[in-house]
């Protein structure tokens, strides 16, 4: 049985995200940052390490995919320049259940989930748990979308991209 059955649920979904999609500024259209840095300024690998968002600091920063991420120590930051593809969030950080309905939405470093050693975030706690419901389903939605909308800017993301 489908998650979202009625009509009326996915044209409330399309006003959520394409409000939330709207408040992405333009220069987040492949990474999205928040306080001028990918994640808000959380650290990416304390998420493998420490099992939680821990926020990252100005004296250990790295460039990657033109965006600032910040560390909360030297052994995290060097991590992440070894290997960025092992710890930076999958959909350039955007939401993933976002991107599985066809949008890019802000995340919250709270709502996160690694799966088969892949970072991934949602937009809410609340959008983490509907996540949660079907995770194989909706990172196979993201993916098959991501090759649309990934390097659109969000703000022209109007109308969902449902890919079965």
């Amino acid at each position: 049985m489908p998650l979202y059955t009625s009509k009326s649920v996915l044209l409330g979904l399309t006003a959520l995200f394409s409000a939330a999609a709207f408040s992405a500024a333009a220069d987040e259209i492949t990474t999205f940052t928040k306080n001028g840095a990918a994640i808000g300024g959380t650290d990416p690998v304390a998420y493998f390490t420490q099992g939680k968002p821990v926020a990252g600091s100005d004296d250990f920063t790295f460039t990657y995919d033109d965006v600032t991420w910040k560390f909360s120590s030297a052994a995290n930051r060097d991590a992440f320049a070894a290997d960025p593809a092992k710890y930076a969030p999958q959909f350039g950080g955007f939401c993933v259940f976002g991107a599985a309905m066809g949008f890019k939405v802000p995340v919250v470093p709270e709502a996160w989930s690694i799966v088969d050693g892949k970072l991934y975030l949602n937009n809410s706690l609340t959008v983490q748990d509907r996540f949660e419901e079907d995770v194989p389903g909706y990172i196979r939605k993201a993916n098959l979308n991501w090759e649309i909308i990934g390097d659109k800017n969000p703000a022209d993301l109007k109308e969902p991209i449902i890919r079965e």
